[in-house]
């Protein structure tokens, strides 16, 4: 039966290549152009989306803070993860005081993924960085690859006073198939008390837009042992995934997934733990 709502968007993108300059789209050509929330409800028309949350694209990073306030400023964008650069460690309060002015923006993201050093997130000024986040009570978002999820879960230790989301699930190897030593990884990151994960992206994983239900199931039924239903959080990765088959076939695999959970799980994760993880209103 099809989850009748509310339902939070946890992970949602939009960009204008017009208004700012994203460098990554030019190997995506697919994606170089325009996606905005008109374009975002008629793709997710019947699904009962009343928050969304929108998550930086990295664009160009000296027009970051732009971004940020160009989504926060759309009614129908209710919270914004920013894209802040931590790595500059106590340096970078002045980029954190002036987002935390705008009170839809809850949370930073600094893409770790492109990053080829597994470690980079424990060099010392980007701890401090991301502690920094919490004096603005700032979520920080997680966006890595599978060999980067140990440093991180460190990371998240050495921070306990900053809530961690990791994006995608870690992006697990769905494309060979090979989920260990992924699965350890992940179970070691949702043991500490302050961290949730995004239910997003998976089908992108893939690498394939025939992907089926049981591709996904592995990492889906592994998530739920190590998160539980309280700390995992429903997210379209719209419209990165339309690579992947759309999000039509995503929400269907999604409903898949939750067929198990109790009613008040599947509120959950479809709503509550967004708005928990996020610190948004009732």
């Amino acid at each position: 039966m099809p989850y009748p709502g509310p339902v939070t968007d946890s992970h949602v993108h939009l960009w204008d290549p017009a208004r700012f300059r994203y460098p990554w789209l030019a190997s995506v050509p697919a994606l170089a152009h325009a996606h905005d929330l008109p374009a975002y409800t008629a793709s997710l028309a019947g699904f009962p989306v009343t928050r969304r949350v929108f998550v930086q694209c990295e664009c160009d990073p000296a027009q970051a803070r732009d971004e940020a306030l160009w989504a926060a400023g759309q009614p129908e964008i209710h919270a914004v993860v920013a894209y802040a650069p931590l790595e500059l460690g106590l340096a970078c309060h002045p980029d954190l005081t002036a987002l935390s002015h705008h009170p839809k923006i809850v949370g930073i993201r600094r893409n770790l993924q492109g990053e080829p050093d597994p470690a980079f997130c424990l060099r010392p000024d980007f701890v401090a960085g991301v502690r920094a986040l919490a004096a603005h009570r700032f979520t920080f978002d997680l966006c890595l690859l599978p060999a980067q999820l140990p440093a991180a879960t460190e990371l998240a230790r050495l921070c306990p006073e900053v809530t961690f989301i990791l994006d995608h699930l870690g992006k697990p190897a769905l494309r060979t198939g090979l989920l260990d030593p992924w699965r350890d990884d992940l179970r070691a990151f949702a043991s500490l008390p302050n961290v949730f994960a995004k239910v997003s992206g998976l089908a992108t994983e893939t690498g394939s837009p025939g992907w089926t239900y049981p591709d996904l199931q592995p990492c889906l039924d592994h998530a739920v042992a190590c998160f539980g239903w309280s700390r995992l959080l429903f997210g379209s990765d719209w419209p990165v995934v339309n690579l992947a088959g759309g999000v039509g076939r995503w929400l269907d695999a999604i409903s898949t997934f939750t067929a198990s959970a109790t009613p008040a799980e599947r509120l959950g994760f479809f709503h509550h733990n967004a708005n928990r993880a996020y610190r948004l209103p009732a």
